[in-house]
């Protein structure tokens, strides 16, 4: 092959299929086969024209599971045939000052895959070693895209809480990354309340492991998780502040509002809720290749799986509005070889 075919993106939610040309991975790189690319909600940063220069078409997608095809110059922990996966950090620099103390997280120099560099709505994909994830082999690739992103953002989430087992910790949202939020928090040992609009996802929600149940149409959901003895955190999930200003006044005592969902409005709280009883409001940014190898071995362990709707790749757009949409349930998936 000389070429591949990839989805550019332009401007606002223009979409045109191109051919790219095959080229060598570059110094301390690898190139991929995709075999599946999961479409997240963050891919609407590149979609909708909202990264700094949208004129230049960029590939997206960052929940990427391929093959190694080919390694560039000074790559030797990686080989041909490996099955890896991409997140949304496209690797760390190692060298600025947040990687120097270790926060590869926040690293100064690092790029995000399908928004600031090319992604996964293609059939090859291009990648710094330091952005790489191992992929265990009884995860099937399908079910392992997601978890690079919805899956490790919540898991990570979940760890900075620092509660006891057994203590409530709540949900809000069931969709894409509520639905994975539930079961990592079971799976850890929490006694977990699933909080979402109407009555339609209690039954889901109860399958995926909630104990509890809040309808926010019909219930004060503060006064719903006071009644359960206070959260020791939410993972806010929805795209919306103004639906997660309530959950501060639901928190126990030195209780976490993290919020993983990307909200265009801001959250508000009174200031007392936060001073008495010492509550915090914490923004959470996914986590580094080695944090979503430990987040994909405990996934496998412990049967924590996402749903997913699968399309090939010549019909992303369409998968991308149905993710959009708000009627994926609950995560698409391009398969890169359909």
């Amino acid at each position: 092959m000389t070429t591949y075919r990839a989805f550019e993106v332009t401007g606002n939610r223009t979409f045109r299929l191109v051919d790219r040309e095959l080229a060598d991975p570059a110094p301390n790189q690898v190139r991929l086969r995709v075999q599946y690319c999961g479409i997240c909600h963050s891919d609407v940063l590149a979609v909708e024209g909202l990264r700094a220069h949208p004129e230049q078409p960029i590939i997206p997608g960052h929940e990427i599971i391929g093959a190694i095809d080919a390694v560039g110059p000074g790559v030797t922990a990686w080989h041909v045939g490996q099955r890896v996966g991409v997140g949304f950090l496209a690797g760390h620099c190692g060298e600025c000052d947040p990687c120097r103390r270790g926060d590869f997280v926040n690293c100064r120099n690092q790029q995000q895959t399908g928004t600031t560099t090319d992604g996964g709505y293609a059939e090859f994909a291009y990648a710094r070693t330091s952005g790489l994830v191992r992929i265990p082999d009884d995860l099937p690739p399908a079910e392992a895209a997601p978890l690079l992103c919805a899956g490790l953002t919540t898991f990570t989430a979940l760890q900075q809480v620092g509660a006891r087992p057994g203590a409530l910790v709540a949900v809000q949202g069931i969709g894409g990354l509520g639905h994975l939020a539930v079961q990592y928090a079971r799976s850890l040992g929490y006694r977990v309340a699933a909080i979402a609009r109407g009555t339609e996802k209690e039954s889901l929600a109860r399958q995926l492991g909630a104990h509890h149940y809040i309808d926010s149409n019909g219930e004060d959901i503060a006064d719903a998780l006071q009644h359960l003895g206070g959260a020791a955190a939410v993972i806010a999930t929805a795209s919306s502040g103004s639906s997660m200003s309530p959950l501060v006044a639901g928190l126990a005592p030195r209780g976490k509002l993290m919020v993983v969902g990307a909200a265009p409005d801001p959250i508000q709280a009174q200031t007392a809720e936060l001073i008495f009883g010492t509550r915090t409001i914490q923004g959470h940014l996914t986590g580094t290749p080695i944090e979503n190898e430990d987040n994909l071995a405990f996934s496998a362990a412990n049967g924590i799986k996402p749903l997913i709707e699968t399309f090939p790749l010549a019909e992303a757009p369409k998968a991308y509005e149905h993710m959009l949409s708000g009627r994926a349930r609950f995560r698409a998936v391009l398969d890169a070889a359909a």
